[in-house]
């Protein structure tokens, strides 16, 4: 066995390994199994192909990116490596010598795809080659609840009765906690160690946007690339084949070097735009998820989307591709909802297990609800991979330039965790809605859920109002959902909080109260002759203080528009409630305890800040 740092430095040329890498190899090459998750652009490979040349014999490597194999080959030959793959793309001359350099020994690392290895042919070969390790990349095909599930992946469960004795390492750059257990559970990884590097790409900043017509939305893609990224190169991924031509196209039109990425244009033109992609430095690929696998670039400067990505994963995966060199880099996404109906009809596409609907229109709802977050989009994005992290990061747009319209949505957040709470964090979140809404089905009758206190405390509001609140909810960390097919909704401590009254909920205020239409006219009426009076009221009359955070909050609210009304201004532009809620909770006295509080700069700090110190002291008495 030779020595994983020196094969790290002699034959990739790096001079120390990253984070847990060496762990990770070191254990490999001792023989144990692994499952490994490291995100994009973290090393993976070298936590196979250094114990691949440490070990005696051939190393397996399944992999489901059949076009990306000869690029993986050619650099490991490049360096010296005797390495091969085998699949449908070579001759069956070629296929042939392959497998006589196999037999022999001549071959160290051998790449293959889930369907090679399965057939009886390449077993009965690998059982005459002395195997040193099999590793399976892109290991979250495997799970059916993963966001790629293949099903060739699960009979690879035959690798722990045929071949038993040989160390497996499992890789992926995306996995949640049902992912991982049935990726342990199939590949019969127990008693080997998770490796888990952080998910956290702190050089990207995240922009979200919503859609709007069709020419505003090229239109905002320009400008973004002008205004950012005139000299730099970048990705531009879209839903459709349709997309990528007709964006490319007034891409170039607006003076921007750009060209289009599709499956189903000729292997020569791809071959010739990833080949100036990896060339040149002013160049934007519009492509559908086709491209960019494998591709080594490290300048990419950013990854913009004008449509929804299918999952957080695949967004996470895609906009991983961008500053890999760890310099600053940009996500920037556009996002609708009629992204989300023709997502949800190609992935239901063939599919015909109701469990695993069910996980697609979670994954789905998981995203919305990063889209929708008011909160830190790293710290919901982390936090969705199990990777704990507590924002604000200052480096995306929720932490920079706060949401506008915000509101203090405690009161539903508390409806909506009850109703979780009293129905035994059982059921998914239509269930939920079902009983906010009071909707008695044949399943709330026989679940007797319409015996709760739930059971229509929401019926004042739609059911898109119900559906936003929950995906908000499970973005800010509230309530966690395990993708598992059971869909079933669980309190976290945080929703504790939140249910004692110990934490305001701020969520974005992008909906209307449902108003029955036989009541409507009057309670208009009613609302022309009191509104002024009952406005002025409301203004004036400040909580008795209690000593609590939330009276406080409060009363900072109602100062904070009176103040909006002398200076004629919004009041989310004085501060957001966001701002007010932390001022509650610290309390500060002097001006440099305001500045890190979040959404205080140095102008507002200037302007308001002796203003609010002020008041602070006065409504803390």
């Amino acid at each position: 066995m030779s020595d994983s740092l020196s094969i790290l430095q002699n034959v990739f040329g790096f001079d120390a390994f990253r984070g847990n890498q060496q762990e990770i190899i070191n254990s490999v090459i001792e023989g144990e199994n692994a499952l490994v998750l490291m995100p994009t652009g973290g090393g993976k490979s070298l936590c196979y192909q250094i114990p691949a040349l440490s070990r005696i014999g051939t190393a397996i490597v399944i992999s489901p990116l059949i076009a990306l194999m000869k690029d993986q080959v050619d650099a490991l030959v490049a360096k010296g490596v005797e390495a091969a793959f085998l699949n449908s793309s070579i001759s069956h001359e070629e296929q042939n010598e392959i497998q006589e350099d196999l037999l022999r020994g001549n071959i160290k690392i051998l790449y293959v795809s889930p369907e090679r290895m399965m057939s009886e042919y390449f077993i009965s070969l690998l059982q005459r080659v002395e195997i040193s390790l099999f590793a399976i990349d892109e290991a979250h095909c495997v799970s059916q609840w993963g966001h790629d599930f293949r099903p060739e992946y699960m009979k690879l469960n035959m690798l722990t009765k045929t071949f038993s004795s040989v160390p497996r390492v499992a890789l992926t750059a995306t996995a949640g906690a049902a992912t991982k257990e049935e990726i342990i559970r199939c590949l019969s990884l127990y008693g080997g160690n998770t490796y888990i590097s952080s998910f956290d790409r702190p050089n990207i900043h995240y922009t979200i946007q919503k859609k709007g017509p069709k020419a505003h939305n090229i239109q905002a893609l320009i400008k973004y690339i002008k205004e950012e990224h005139s000299e730099n190169a970048g990705i531009v991924y879209c839903l459709s084949r349709k997309s990528t031509e007709e964006v490319s196209e007034q891409l170039v039109k607006a003076g921007i070097k750009a060209m289009p990425y599709h499956a189903r244009l000729s292997q020569k033109y791809r071959d010739k735009v990833q080949e100036k992609f990896l060339k040149e430095e002013k160049i934007v690929i519009v492509a559908t998820i086709a491209f960019g696998m494998g591709i080594d670039k490290p300048d990419v400067r950013f990854v913009a989307h004008m449509d929804l990505p299918k999952c957080l994963e695949s967004y996470y995966q895609e906009t991983g591709r961008a500053g890999r060199d760890g310099l600053p880099s940009q996500a920037w996404m556009l996002y609708g909802m009629r992204d989300l109906v023709l997502l949800k009809k190609m992935a239901f596409k063939g599919v015909t297990s109701a469990a695993r609907r069910r996980v697609i229109e979670e994954k789905l709802d998981a995203i919305l609800g990063y889209c929708e977050t008011t909160g830190c989009r790293r710290e919901v994005l982390l936090n969705y991979f199990d990777d704990p992290y507590t924002g604000p990061c200052e480096n995306c747009d929720t932490c920079l330039t706060p949401i506008d319209k915000m509101i203090d949505a405690t009161e539903l957040a508390k409806n909506a965790l009850t109703c979780v709470y009293e129905t035994n964090q059982s059921y998914n979140v239509h269930h939920m809605v079902d009983v906010l809404l009071g909707n008695l089905t044949a399943f709330m009758q026989k679940s007797g859920h319409h015996h709760t206190t739930s059971f229509k405390a929401g019926a004042d509001y739609d059911e898109a109002l119900w559906h936003s609140v929950y995906r908000q909810l499970i973005a800010l960390g509230y309530l966690k959902m395990i993708m598992d097919g059971k869909s079933e909704l669980k309190l976290t401590e945080k929703s504790l909080k939140v249910l004692e009254g110990n934490e305001v909920v701020l969520l974005r205020a992008d909906y209307k109260k449902t108003v029955s239409k036989n009541t409507e006219p009057k309670k208009k009426a009613a609302k022309k002759k009191t509104t002024k009076k009952k406005a002025v009221k409301k203004v004036l009359q400040y909580k008795t203080f209690d000593g609590t955070d939330r009276t406080l909050f409060e009363n900072l609210k109602i100062f904070r528009s009176d103040l909006a009304k002398k200076k004629r201004t919004k009041s989310y532009k004085i501060f957001h409630d966001q701002t007010l809620w932390q001022m509650a909770q610290r309390r500060p006295k002097e001006l440099h305890e305001l500045e890190d509080i979040h959404g205080i700069g140095p102008k507002k700090l200037k302007k308001f800040g002796n203003i609010f110190l002020k008041a602070l002291e006065e409504l803390s008495e």
